[in-house]
């Protein structure tokens, strides 16, 4: 079964229901899915909401996509709850941007600030990049996101 073929979860649990016609009460497991954040899906329970997210994803230019599944993947956001457009909205705001490493991204971070080229030399970038990724940001897979 595909989910893209439903519009609703009761649409879909109606499918899984006639299915398992012979049984009186399945038990519904879900084994094997994928492109679908933890948040909303587990192996034997689905999110009311995963339809709603699942279609603001697919509005998503398709090099978001992997971004926003990877900001839900962290845990910082309780995706069966709360409005989708939040959601969205907040993942906007969270993410800054893909970046080589951390150190690059603190080395930018240090660019944005008027500091005199000799200071530059003597910049400790492990230790920023350190302090930077230790509470309001974190990185994944290269893209950097700001801990909300």
């Amino acid at each position: 079964m595909k989910l893209a073929n439903y519009n609703s979860t009761s649409e879909f649990y109606d499918a899984c229901k006639e299915m398992q016609h012979h049984e009186e009460d399945p038990e519904f497991m879900f084994q094997d899915y994928e492109n679908i954040p933890k948040g909303l899906i587990g192996e034997c329970w689905m999110s009311d909401t995963i339809f709603e997210v699942l279609g603001a994803l697919e509005e998503l230019d398709e090099s978001r996509q992997e971004v926003f599944l990877i900001w839900c993947d962290n845990g910082h956001h309780k995706l069966s709850e709360g409005v989708v457009n939040d959601l969205i909205r907040d993942f906007e705001n969270d993410y800054i941007g893909e970046y080589e490493s951390e150190e690059y991204f603190a080395y930018e971070q240090l660019e944005q600030i008027d500091l005199p080229e000799f200071a530059k030399r003597y910049f400790d970038y492990e230790a920023f990049d350190r302090d930077l990724f230790c509470g309001d940001y974190w990185i994944d897979n290269g893209y950097v996101f700001y801990n909300s």
